[in-house]
């Protein structure tokens, strides 16, 4: 197996100027340069390939994945690991379609929705091991307690909103509008008393424009703003309503 560049794209849906970039820094170099200068990847460069987009939609940023593929040497048990986890979120991820075809049905029929159907799937705790490696032990505790000390209407309320905080500010940023314009920083305004209902640190001056910055540089954040460019968008509003109002 040894295939260009240019099929690799296609494959992988990746850029050229992504593996440019992974050569550059060292994460991932093409098996040989062909005439004209044309990369060239064999299995095994396809492999780490595969691993590190892997990798990526698991959330870790360039740095974190260069020393996972440094620790983990054993190619085999690696792909088993991530067989592992992308099973089980492909599972939680089914739980979830399931659970809102459920709620449509019901509504559809008149019917009620019962809260159990309503959020089979919806596990917060599945961040626990990233919660306790970022900020530790006591703050998954502490926010693990909160949320287990909840009503399901409390929940059920706190689901709703968040969507409706997070989707007002990617519709600002999808429309184009200004970071400072009036309905931007309404978003952003709605946002900052939304994080107040959560156990945490307090958003300051400090703190919420580094959150912004959070939003941009992890992929799984970013998503919720329609992507990168989204994010950034968002992260200017913030930074600019926390100057203006913290």
């Amino acid at each position: 197996m040894d295939r260009p560049i240019q099929e690799v794209v296609a494959a992988t849906g990746t850029t050229s100027r992504t593996l440019r970039h992974y050569d550059r820094i060292g994460l991932l170099k093409p098996s040989r340069v062909g005439p004209g200068g044309v990369r060239h990847y064999d299995r095994d460069a396809l492999v780490r390939l595969q691993r590190i987009l892997l990798l990526r939609e698991l959330g870790l940023g360039l740095p974190a994945i260069a020393d996972v593929l440094g620790e983990q040497t054993d190619v085999r048990s690696a792909l088993r690991e991530h067989v592992r986890r992308l099973r089980q979120e492909q599972g939680r991820i089914g739980r979830q379609a399931d659970s809102v075809e459920r709620t449509l049905t019901a509504l559809d029929d008149g019917r009620e929705p019962t809260m159990e159907t309503m959020f089979d799937g919806f596990d917060h705790t599945r961040y626990e091991d990233e919660v306790r490696e970022r900020w530790g032990d006591r703050a998954w505790e502490h926010s693990n307690d909160w949320w287990n000390g909840l009503s399901d209407t409390e929940r059920q309320e706190l689901t709703a909103r968040s969507a409706e905080v997070n989707g007002a500010l990617r519709q600002a940023a999808e429309a184009g509008l200004e970071p400072g314009s009036e309905g931007f920083q309404g978003a952003v305004a709605d946002h900052h008393t939304w994080l107040g209902a959560f156990p945490g640190p307090e958003w300051n001056r400090e703190s919420y424009p580094a959150l912004g910055e959070m939003y941009v540089s992890d992929e799984r954040f970013a998503a919720n703003y329609g992507g990168v460019e989204g994010a950034r968008r968002v992260r200017d509003a913030m930074a600019l309503w926390a100057e203006r109002n913290l």
